[in-house]
């Protein structure tokens, strides 16, 4: 059954709620990082008291966001690209407890470390991301270089406390090598993202790998789809999904459905 997006507004939630949210988002360091509620909701299917609880709980990972703002700001980087939906991603992986969460592209692991914090809450699920890192040339990043490229001296997922590495499955390579072997060795994917080679060959390429590790309630989001054109659009289509997008943003997701044959 097809969900209508719901109108959430922060200011709504309880004081703590806010707070917290609040705190989070200075301790990281990036204001864009608001969570988009009524998005979280749509996916998830989580209802206002779910969301305000795991709201709540971003005043436990403070500690963490510093120490993420810190490791980037130590490696140069005052200025990162990174997703803008960070705590989004925790809330999703703590209401749906996923056995199985794939992520294409790392960089420095802002999305990853906070997959492995909710994974940790959960106490159950692990996380596998796939990275095909891109070498900073000198001490300084030049100013033609992406700021995903990685430091020197570094290595991809650098910004992820090591406490939070026991459920991370990372492997280093090209997706169209690595992501077919991965998702054979899978039972479900039940949540994925793609953040990897923005094109849309690519992302038709990963979503296709995928889709018969999806099962009813899996979650797939994409970002920066607006270099993919209707990569995900029409896959969203072929399984009978709704395209939810996050604000005016590009980074959108979709809940499967039930598929025909299960």
């Amino acid at each position: 059954m097809r969900r209508r997006s719901r109108t959430l507004r922060l200011a709504s939630f309880s004081p703590e709620s806010v707070a917290a949210v609040a705190r989070a988002r200075r301790a990281l360091g990036d204001r864009r990082a608001t969570p988009n509620l009524g998005w979280l909701s749509e996916l998830t299917g989580a209802h206002r008291r779910a969301i305000g609880t795991v709201l709540e709980e971003l005043e436990d990972l403070l500690p963490l966001e510093e120490e993420i703002r810190h490791r980037h700001l130590a490696a140069g980087r005052t200025s990162y690209a990174q997703i803008r939906a960070p705590f989004e991603l925790y809330a999703m992986t703590r209401l749906l407890k996923p056995r199985n969460v794939v992520e294409a592209g790392v960089s420095s692991g802002v999305s990853s470390a906070h997959f492995l914090a909710a994974l940790a809450r959960n106490r159950v699920g692990r996380l596998h991301s796939i990275d095909l890192p891109t070498p900073q040339r000198a001490a300084a990043l030049g100013r033609s270089e992406s700021t995903v490229a990685i430091p020197p001296g570094l290595a991809t997922g650098w910004a992820v406390p090591e406490r939070l590495r026991g459920s991370w499955d990372l492997r280093i390579g090209p997706s169209q090598r690595l992501l077919p072997g991965l998702a054979a060795e899978l039972d479900s994917v039940d949540l994925f993202l793609h953040d990897d080679l923005h094109t849309p060959t690519h992302l038709t390429f990963e979503l296709e790998t995928i889709r018969p590790r999806l099962r009813e309630g899996s979650i797939v989001l994409a970002d920066n789809t607006s270099w993919t054109g209707e990569a995900f659009p029409r896959f969203a289509r072929s399984l009978g999904a709704n395209v939810a997008r996050r604000g005016r943003g590009d980074l959108v997701g979709m809940r499967v459905p039930r598929l025909p044959g299960t």
